[in-house]
């Protein structure tokens, strides 16, 4: 992964009606260990980190760096949005194209936070880098994520065999639902 490039980072917090998504600080370091524990957060992502790991390695303001934000609610981080530019090594419909993704804290799942969070970033994506496609992987197990994927407008691309489990891969042009 790479970075979004010419974007100015961070940008001013983007607001929902629920939501605030926004760079790190260093308030949400308990909550990103928690995030990155989880193994309910990590079903579909290749398993939890080591509790004990995380303490040692997390720095004082983790993931601060250009499309990481923060997805805060009521005044307290509940997740994560990434935007992340796909590599070379990306599967070839993904290289070089805007990669979404999310976790959510398992308090604030069945909420729609998620939708509400990754179209606030997809409106923000726009105005930022006029024109840019977005992809999206997920678990086809991962029923929630596919949904979500639907809801957003993404379209399947590809499914693949990858880590033990199929993988769908779908795109979001701008000008879409």
């Amino acid at each position: 992964m790479s970075d979004l490039g010419p974007v100015t980072w961070p940008p001013a917090p983007l607001r929902t009606e629920r939501l605030v998504l926004r760079a790190s600080e260093a308030r949400d370091r308990p909550a990103f260990v928690e995030l990155l524990a989880s193994a309910d957060v990590h079903t579909y992502l290749g398993g939890a980190r080591s509790r004990d790991e995380l303490e040692r390695e997390t720095p004082e303001v983790p993931e601060r760096w250009p499309g990481s934000f923060v997805v805060e609610a009521d005044g307290a981080m509940i997740g994560q949005l990434l935007l992340r530019r796909m590599t070379g090594d990306a599967r070839p419909a993904a290289a070089g194209k805007v990669d979404l993704g999310y976790m959510l804290l398992p308090r604030a799942w069945g909420q729609g936070y998620a939708g509400e969070a990754c179209a606030a970033a997809l409106d923000w994506l726009t105005a930022a880098l006029p024109g840019e496609p977005v992809v999206l992987h997920t678990q086809t197990a991962n029923a929630r994520s596919m949904r979500l994927a639907a809801k957003l407008g993404f379209t399947e691309v590809e499914r693949f065999e990858a880590w033990d489990a199929e993988q769908w891969l779908g795109i979001w042009s701008q000008g879409r639902p």
